[in-house]
């Protein structure tokens, strides 16, 4: 039996949450199962997943064993820095390519959130702020603190932050279409993967989810994007563009699956092989400070050469 107290760095955080970090390794359905069955304890009384932690606070947790597989597969994590763009005691703002995820699970073994903390080993505390696809790249933020991660993601929920994408799909952009206001829903696939659709209003579930389009410049076969969200739903740019006839180039789940076939097959010599969507501007108010800050995260090197291409 363990018996842990809740740091500062930790105060407010979920009780699973909070089990979920330090109990690495473990499934996270053991991890519901002793809450649930009361083997865990905050200060000597029952909690549930959702209760809050405070500083302070003695944390009683049962005997739990770590598959050697995952110890192994956590020791095999790669130690990686990202292209920094903003960073303080507070905060990290860094620029994540396309192909990298933001964490590990489902079937991959790390991601940016695990890479960072294996490279920065005397960081206590590291959390993603928000989350990309595996595909897209571009501004991506961390908190230092837990404070500034509440503040921040806050922020986020009250839709306080200003998100741009660039974002290259196919054929001409209707002139007059600047505002997708289609609602989404979420749900699973026929492979059991999760899949977004736009659904009626009128759906008991659905989400209203708002994407604003402006041209930024349009080629013979494809238009280059800057889309801001207004709210921040999964895949939601990916399955708006879609849903508007404009899929994203290269896009491997909502995407035009001839047109990008084609198109691996005309402009595989450039290096380009990837979702042409990119986090490129990200504004938030400091957590500590309130001041306003945008961080930018220029276009890629593939992207910006496809471009020149497409010219």
């Amino acid at each position: 039996m363990r018996l842990l107290t809740v740091d500062a760095d930790s105060a407010g955080q979920r009780l699973d949450n909070y089990l979920l970090r330090l109990l690495k390794g473990v499934p996270k359905t053991h991890v519901y199962r002793v809450i649930r069955s009361g083997e865990v304890r905050v200060n000597s009384g029952r909690a549930g997943a959702d209760t809050r932690v405070a500083e302070g606070d003695l944390v009683r947790v049962p005997p739990v064993r770590v598959a050697e597989r995952v110890v192994a597969a956590a020791a095999a994590v790669p130690a990686r820095e990202f292209p920094v763009l903003f960073e303080d005691e507070h905060l990290l703002g860094v620029d994540k390519p396309a192909g990298v995820a933001v964490h590990g699970g489902s079937g991959v073994s790390s991601g940016v959130i695990e890479q960072l903390r294996k490279a920065r080993p005397g960081q206590r505390f590291l959390e993603l702020v928000h989350r990309l696809d595996k595909e897209t790249s571009g501004v991506l933020l961390l908190a230092k603190k837990r404070s500034a991660l509440t503040a921040l993601q806050d922020q986020f929920r009250e839709r306080e932050t200003h998100k741009v994408y660039a974002a290259l799909v196919w054929g001409e952009w209707p002139k007059n279409l600047k505002v997708i206001d289609q609602p989404l829903l979420k749900g699973l696939d026929a492979d059991g993967e999760r899949h977004v659709r736009v659904v009626s209003p009128a759906h008991e579930q659905a989400r209203r989810s708002i994407t604003l389009v402006k041209v930024r410049r349009q080629f013979a076969t494809a238009a280059l994007l800057d889309v801001t969200l207004k709210t921040g739903r999964t895949h939601q740019i990916r399955v708006h563009l879609a849903h508007a006839g404009h899929a994203i180039v290269g896009d491997p789940k909502y995407g035009d699956f001839a047109a990008n076939k084609a198109f691996a097959r005309q402009w595989r010599s450039l290096g380009f092989a990837r979702m042409f969507l990119h986090a490129r501007e990200l504004g938030f108010d400091h957590p500590a400070t309130g001041e306003r800050l945008t961080l930018e995260a220029p276009l890629p090197a593939e992207c910006e050469t496809l471009l020149a291409a497409l010219r």
